[in-house]
């Protein structure tokens, strides 16, 4: 007689010291790499290389000097922003920012270059200085300058002397990822310190702090959502398990999985954004249901009476193929994020993919080990769920068509909402209230100026072409016609320098404040300012080296980014049309104006690349075409629900939604490959007709797919709750479309089921024969 060929499960328990030595030696070696993790907190980092909006600003960045600042926007306690006190706060503020750490250029209304002739001489200095001492006429003139003005109006203050702001333009070295903080820790320091001896209140904004925000963003959410997402975990585990080792073996399972996965994300050099950041969040989250199902499967087969050693091995052997399954759609859907347009969403993807890979291995491996160590007692806490879910499968039998009419009339009703969502974004709400940077940002915008800076770069098509009169009043046209366009708040433009330099060469006449009326007049009154100017101070942030382009920086409103496409539009129409300059706006607020259609588009390819390998994985992996067809409508028919009543209730997709249809096909999947595994294992195994096979898996598997859900709901919810927006739509949005799986799986998969899964005319005789009470094999232990 041959020997028995041993089970998988037998072999783990048999060898379960050894399998342990190497788990162990495996999730050290995975975890080793974590030390190279680092926090990226440039938001150049959500651009790929090859994006064309981040290819023109890199370009331009190149030609100019770098936009990267601080800003330090000032409101007096008391009095204008012009009064002696402020004014020496300002100046204060001023001198102190030199002391910022890669800082090049500092602009203030004390250190305005104000510009002014004596005799023959232009004289070029700072507008004052020593406010504490200043004297009326002093005051005066510092009041018709700032008023006066176009380089300062808008800007570097408000119309109404309110508030004002400093200025300091920074060059990052780009050596390592801690300079974006070390220059936040110390403008921080300074606030401190002028806010301490000075009545005014300092806010903090400008691209340092935009970047900055992402790092707090991320440790925010690391800080305070997995901790919340372990007390969900354990709460409704005990609540079904009622067993506080098999609750503490889900966590054990969980542990591993996230650093491995975080560990081989360092040894692939990510950089943690806040999109990478929430990695952990939803490797908690799925990681569960490996457990679960293991666990739940394991103490119905204790109860029924089996010892626990061959509940373990029975639980292995129902379970291994779809949680494999399970597994790898789930790795597949968030494997596909590396389609997206934006870089952060690759390592989401590849660090979960890897967790849940890995929650496969432990739940597989670590689990039934631990497991076997200790006696466990199954609670009745399970079997009332699987009697209240036999009676619901019971329901949906008897009631298959008229479930399967109002499944899929609600169905329809809620695709038919798809369309009222529309591509539209504010990168400035990316971040919550409790992000110092949206709060300050909003304060500036409100009180001060635009907050956002749209470039474009004008080019005479000439060396030194930029004293050209013909040139400067294309340049002048396009500043008055912006100045003239309601988001616009300011314009930095070096036809209104030109304009001052020949009226204050021209006596000061108001008269004279006009382009120059030639080219050498122009080229010797740029040449004259340029070498009175002061070090930090030069014209490199508005003309290239060669003196043939120029750099004209617009601030507008915070606006969504429809809007802002719709300006850009407006602006480089007048700019070819009746200027006949063809050129286009670039600048991170363009960069993020563009990149959610870009994503959406991306994301296109990426979910077809899900559907293709998912269903194909599971057309393969049950064998039967009829079954992988049928499953198709559950698995692809919650995003779409989904984004149906997102349309309804929110309206608004931005990037990170467009990543969800891809990543929550992996997800939803989980409940239709589980019902399948145990609705084909009651037809193949157990002979039951199509309505008793699904009340069949509805019983040994409804209340697994329920709480499985629950938790995965509850960790995408949590995730909802992060400071980073994009997190919080694309969790937001995961979570109805998990709900709207069960939903789908619970309703109308089995109503599908019955309807198209007809039986042969032999084992419908079979099954008439057969038909009375329930059998024992309709009461599956799994």
């Amino acid at each position: 007689m041959a020997p028995q060929k041993t089970s998988y499960g037998e072999f783990l328990l048999n060898n379960r010291l050894i399998v342990l030595v190497a788990l162990l030696t495996l999730t050290l070696a995975g975890t080793f790499g974590a030390k190279n993790l680092y926090f990226d907190n440039d938001y150049r980092s959500f651009f790929g290389e090859t994006n064309p909006q981040l290819e023109a600003f890199e370009k331009l960045q190149r030609t100019y000097t770098k936009i990267d600042n601080v800003q330090f926007a000032i409101d007096p306690q008391s009095g204008k922003a012009n009064s002696p006190k402020v004014l020496a706060a300002i100046e204060e503020l001023t001198d102190m920012s030199w002391q910022i750490p890669y800082s090049i250029r500092v602009d203030s209304l004390s250190n305005y270059q104000h510009t002014e002739v004596e005799g023959d001489d232009l004289i070029v200095r700072d507008l004052y200085f020593d406010a504490a001492n200043m004297s009326a006429d002093e005051q005066k003139l510092v009041d018709q300058i700032s008023s006066t003005e176009p380089t300062l109006a808008g800007k570097i203050h408000d119309a109404q002397h309110r508030s004002t702001s400093v200025n300091v333009t920074i060059q990052l070295p780009g050596k390592n990822a801690d300079e974006v903080a070390e220059v936040a820790v110390v403008a921080r320091e300074i606030v401190a310190e002028i806010e301490a001896k000075h009545d005014v209140k300092i806010r903090t904004g400008g691209i340092i702090f935009f970047n900055n925000a992402f790092l707090e963003a991320s440790m925010n959410d690391m800080a305070s959502l997995i901790p919340a997402m372990y007390l969900v975990i354990l709460a409704v585990s005990y609540i079904l398990l009622r067993s506080l080792y098999a609750t503490a073996m889900v966590l054990v399972i969980i542990v591993p999985s996230i650093l491995v996965a975080m560990g081989i994300g360092g040894w692939m050099g990510v950089g943690l954004t806040p999109p990478s950041a929430s990695a952990p969040t939803i490797i908690t989250t799925l990681a569960v249901a490996d457990s679960i199902h293991f666990l739940v499967t394991l103490m119905n087969r204790m109860r029924a009476g089996h010892n626990q050693r061959d509940s373990i091995i029975y639980s292995l052997k129902v379970n291994g193929k779809p949680i494999f399954l399970t597994s790898v759609t789930t790795a597949l859907g968030f494997l596909s994020l590396n389609f997206s347009d934006s870089p952060p969403f690759h390592d989401l993807g590849n660090i979960t993919a890897v967790g849940v890979i890995a929650a496969w291995i432990y739940a597989v491996t670590l689990l039934p080990i631990l497991i076997s160590f200790v006696t466990i007692k199954p609670k009745a806490t399970i079997e009332k769920l699987d009697g209240v879910m036999g009676k619901l499968g019971v329901f949906i039998a008897d009631r298959y068509k008229t479930v399967m009419t109002l499944s899929i009339a609600a169905s329809l009703g809620l695709l038919a909402l798809i369309p009222l969502n529309e591509i539209n974004d504010d990168f400035l709400k990316y971040f919550d209230e409790s992000i110092q940077f949206r709060e300050d940002s909003e304060w500036i915008g409100q009180n001060l100026t635009g907050i956002n800076q749209i470039q474009f770069d004008l080019s005479s098509g000439e060396p030194n072409g930029i004293s050209s009169p013909d040139f400067i009043k294309k340049i002048a046209a396009f500043t008055d016609w912006a100045m003239n366009e309601e988001p616009v708040t300011h314009v930095q433009s070096i036809s209104d320098t030109f304009k001052r330099l020949n009226r204050d060469l021209n006596g000061g006449d108001p008269a004279f404040y006009k382009i120059p009326e030639s080219r050498e007049l122009a080229a010797q009154y740029l040449l004259l300012y340029e070498l009175s100017l002061p070090y930090g101070l030069d014209l490199n942030n508005q003309l290239d080296i060669n003196k043939s382009s120029t750099q004209i920086v617009i601030t507008i409103e915070d606006m969504t980014t429809n809007e802002v496409r719709a300006w850009l539009q407006r602006a480089e129409d007048f700019l070819a049309n009746d200027l006949g300059i063809n050129t286009y706006a670039v600048g991170p607020t363009v960069m993020f104006a563009y990149i959610a259609e870009r994503n959406i588009k991306s994301m296109l390819s990426g979910t077809f690349f899900a559907v293709l390998l998912i269903s194909g994985v599971i057309l393969i992996a049950l064998k039967n075409v009829r079954l992988g067809v049928i499953s198709l409508v559950p698995n692809l028919l919650p995003a779409g629900l989904a984004f149906g009543l997102w349309g309804l209730l929110v309206g608004q997709v931005n990037m990170a939604v467009a990543v969800v249809a891809g990543m929550a096909l992996g997800v939803v999947v989980d409940d239709s490959v589980h019902f399948l595994s145990k609705y084909q294992i009651a037809r193949r195994d157990e002979k039951l007709s199509p309505k008793d096979a699904v009340i069949f898996a509805f019983t040994g598997v409804g209340t697994a797919l329920l709480v499985t859900t629950i938790i995965l709901a509850a960790g995408f919810f949590i995730l909802a709750q992060s400071s980073f927006g994009l997190n919080s739509y694309m969790a937001s949005l995961t979570a109805i479309a998990l709900i709207m799986a069960l939903i789908a799986d619970l309703t109308l998969l089995p109503a599908l089921l019955i309807a198209l899964d007809k039986d042969t005319p032999s084992e419908a005789a079979e099954h008439a024969a057969n038909d009375g009470p329930e059998t024992p094999a309709m009461q599956p232990t799994s």
